[in-house]
């Protein structure tokens, strides 16, 4: 490998760390700064025993020492258990609905990237035609309209009306739906980035000096136009791959999937500190990961580019 190559990806994963480490800080400080406690919502939980709940997860413990004790483990890959679900690890949770997550987004984002780069580049081979007019319409409305209407849209219709999917995420079939939520905006914001990349790359001189030379047609749009073209997309590719993976807190209600979003929403209103703090590095990690591997890919796609 390039020393420079990896110079600039040891230090882009030092800043990743960095950025991890400051995620679960301000997470974590502003988590215990807010009133109330996990087990504040108890019913008929005296203050004796509330206390004897908290020494027993060392939230009586001095906030700097609670938060030098969590850094600790989570070095070590541990997230203790959860708060709320008695006798189940915070790992064991999130591994049980990443499973779901994972599949659910894999499937949404390669569809979305794969349908997307086709109809872009469409687009903007037939630009100013009634196809990409009527691409350009449909890719505005679903980029405009939220993932909430878009999935109770889908629903009505297709498991309502119709009965033709069944309406609970649960199940393989019951997946359909949520994918293609998933999937719409993503697609459809590929299509305009890519049909917008592509344009101005047609108009560069080196397009024009292949077409001056005799270079086939097809030849300039794959190798040359639409590889360059592709740039803007993987910008945009790997942080929305984390996302969905993660999975889109408000599509998992609609249908029920039980993934990792609906435990993330379910924490959240339970105050399960450990459950959401191991869900927030869940999904700060991948984020930042994603966007060190687009920053890779940048120097696949186009060798021209120099990493520093």
């Amino acid at each position: 490998m390039n020393p420079k190559t990896l110079k600039y990806i040891l230090k882009r994963i030092v800043l990743a760390v960095f950025t991890v480490w400051v995620v679960i800080t301000v997470t974590f400080f502003i988590m215990h700064a807010v009133p109330g406690g996990p087990f504040t919502s108890e019913k008929a939980v005296s203050p004796a025993v509330q206390k004897a709940m908290e020494a027993k997860y060392g939230l009586d413990k001095p906030l700097m020492t609670q938060y030098v004790s969590y850094l600790t483990d989570v070095v070590q890959f541990k997230f203790g258990p959860s708060l709320k679900q008695r006798g189940r690890m915070v790992i064991d949770i999130i591994g049980d609905g990443m499973k779901t997550s994972i599949k659910l987004g894999l499937i949404s984002a390669f569809l979305a990237l794969a349908i997307g780069v086709v109809l872009g580049a469409f687009a903007a081979l037939f630009r100013n035609s009634l196809p990409d007019r009527i691409i350009m319409v449909m890719t505005t409305a679903f980029v405009s309209m939220p993932s909430f209407i878009v999935g109770s849209l889908l629903l009505i219709v297709f498991a309502i009306k119709l009965h033709a999917l069944p309406a609970n995420g649960s199940t393989a079939a019951g997946l359909v739906l949520p994918i293609i939520t998933l999937m719409l905006y993503p697609m459809s914001y590929i299509t305009r980035l890519t049909r917008s990349s592509m344009l101005d790359v047609l108009l560069q001189d080196y397009i024009r000096t292949a077409r001056a030379k005799g270079v086939p047609a097809r030849r300039i749009i794959f190798v040359h136009a639409l590889k360059n073209a592709l740039i803007p997309v993987i910008t945009y590719f790997g942080p929305m791959l984390a996302y969905i993976v993660t999975g889109s807190l408000v599509v998992e209600q609609i249908f029920a999937v039980p993934g990792i979003g609906r435990a993330f929403v379910s924490s959240i209103t339970n105050r399960d500190y450990t459950m959401i703090m191991g869900t927030t590095i869940v999904l700060a990690s991948l984020i930042v990961i994603m966007n060190l591997v687009s920053d890779i890919m940048y120097k696949v796609v186009d060798p021209r580019i120099t990493l520093e």
